[in-house]
């Protein structure tokens, strides 16, 4: 029986040498003439496990790791094929704490099939939520999809459901679903770790919102920092058309819907949905004024159905399993999972996806295992760089949308940054401001000129120039952008920068300037 061997074919194994690896494990297969494939799969998420190799015994997969080329040799004299002891051999996979851990809805599949197999997909309940979909009147879709609970995993969390009846009701020979892909906050990779390692899933959650709005386009609109899922997504692509699973008629249901890939140059603005379109139509990429919103005229002007990628990936176990089975996860407002994505200084970064309501401090402390510094954690940076900073006072919050924003904070992509005791936030504070004003579209006069009086304020009182008044100043700065900024850009970056202020107030009280004369 042929022995699979897994390596990952994701950025990051990629970025780690996975390549490498793969190539020194074909060349051993070859050389010692055994009868073993490997078979490139997406990650897991431990990312500090990178390469993870895994080898398939007895219905069991043993994994191995971080491996570099250098290792293979000693792998396959251990008996790599046979899940053989290595001092790299972490044993079974799924019994690992990280993995075990977890509650894998979205990314069920993610490191463990083939990204490109429909075979591998469909054995591991693929397309189970779209065949009922097609089955089923499209007003019953929108009402699984909301009663499930399910909320924006993009930033905003808005209904998903309300977005789907909108557009369903809204008057159009002319619909289109849009994939906001565009994933540029700080600390995430999740919408990568999907279209890289398990495509499929995405473009059955799009033809399900097809079917149930009445859209027969759809686009995923990603940046051109991501090579790799655009050549994953756009292979999937063609191998689902092939299939019958899109086209003129999806699963022999006579219902059409197709889709495409775009690629954006990577503005960071293009991650709200008006500026996305309107780089989608092949325009500037700034911020449209609202109303009247996407969902009655969006791309071309015809009503939009806007979701982000973890959002649509998340539609087909909730067709599959029922609206309760999913609403049945998390707790309040906040229904389902969110796949945490964990970064910045620590000994376990990687995707954690579980149920709304650990606690922060439970993230940082015990799943991601503190600093890799060693150095007492100061503050973590939830949301992106518009994320606010919490210090550890606040790591008993649970992470949920209404709890973080009692907080004056936001979950945003569920990016989590670490930092330890050497940060400055004052530095940090003026980091948000530079960022808002390299990435601002211009549009508006709070973003545009609020970010730049915010870096020249923050400089001011870094050199200790009237420091209370300027303390004063970018509060009242940031009150501004908070209330008077187009969109969400200019309007969070308020967040980290207050947050800083309230939080770390010793951070702002720098060492007064010493005069030239002395």
């Amino acid at each position: 029986m042929t022995v699979r061997i897994y390596v990952p074919c994701d950025a990051a194994a990629l970025a780690l040498g996975a390549e490498r690896v793969a190539k020194a494990i074909a060349e051993q297969i070859a050389a010692r003439g055994l009868d073993a494939k490997i078979v490139r799969n997406g990650s897991r998420g431990m990312h500090w496990l990178e390469p993870l190799v895994e080898v398939e015994v007895s219905g069991k997969r043993i994994g191995y790791g971080p491996v570099k080329a250098k290792d293979v040799v000693s792998l396959f004299d251990s008996g790599l094929v046979a899940g053989g002891d290595h001092p790299l051999c972490l044993g079974e996979v799924a019994e690992l704490p990280f993995l075990k851990r977890q509650t894998r809805l979205t990314f069920a599949r993610c490191g463990i099939t083939d990204p490109l197999s429909l075979d591998d997909y469909e054995a591991h309940g693929g397309l189970a939520g779209l065949r009922r979909a097609v089955s089923i009147l499209p007003t019953d879709v929108v009402k699984e999809v909301t009663d499930s609970g399910l909320r924006g995993r993009g930033g905003a969390g808005f209904p998903t459901g309300i977005k789907w009846k909108t557009v369903l009701d809204a008057p159009g020979d002319r619909k289109y679903i849009v994939c906001n892909a565009d994933e540029g906050d700080s600390g995430t990779f999740a919408d990568r770790m999907i279209m890289e390692g398990d495509p499929f899933v995405l473009i059955e959650g799009m033809a399900i919102a097809g079917l149930a709005t009445g859209a027969t386009k759809g686009f995923i609109y990603t940046r051109s920092e991501y090579p790799h899922a655009i050549a994953a997504m756009s292979r999937a692509i063609d191998i689902a058309r092939s299939a019958g699973i899109l086209g003129t008629s999806v699963l022999g249901s006579g219902k059409t819907f197709d889709m495409e890939v775009r690629t954006g140059a990577g503005a960071y603005v293009c991650g709200e949905e008006t500026a996305l379109l309107n780089s989608l139509e092949g325009k500037r990429g700034i911020v449209r004024a609202k109303p009247p919103l996407p969902a009655h005229k969006g791309l071309f002007d015809c009503p939009t159905v806007i979701n982000n990628v973890i959002s649509l990936a998340s539609v087909p176990v909730i067709m599959d399993k029922g609206a309760a089975y999913y609403r049945d996860f998390g707790l309040g407002r906040s229904r389902g999972t969110i796949p945490i994505q964990i970064a910045g200084n620590v000994k376990h970064g990687g995707l954690f996806e579980t149920a709304f309501g650990i606690s922060l401090g439970e993230l940082i402390d015990d799943i991601a295992g503190g600093t890799a510094s060693g150095r007492p954690v100061k503050a973590v940076q939830v949301g992106g760089p518009l994320g606010a900073y919490f210090p550890r006072a606040l790591f008993d919050t649970p992470f949920d949308y209404e709890s973080f924003a009692a907080k004056d904070g936001l979950i945003g992509h569920a990016g989590i940054v670490v930092f330890d005791e050497s940060a400055d936030m004052l530095k940090q504070a003026r980091f948000a401001m530079e960022f808002c004003a390299v990435e601002s579209c211009g549009k508006c006069t709070p973003c545009r000129i609020g970010s730049t009086r915010g870096v020249e304020t923050a400089d001011k009182i870094a050199r200790g120039i009237e420091p209370e008044k300027n303390r004063e100043l970018l509060a009242d700065l940031c009150n501004t952008m908070k209330f008077g900024s187009l969109c969400a850009l200019g309007g969070f970056t308020p967040y980290p920068v207050m947050s800083a202020m309230t939080h770390f107030p010793e951070d702002f009280v720098p060492t007064p300037l010493i005069e030239a004369a002395e």
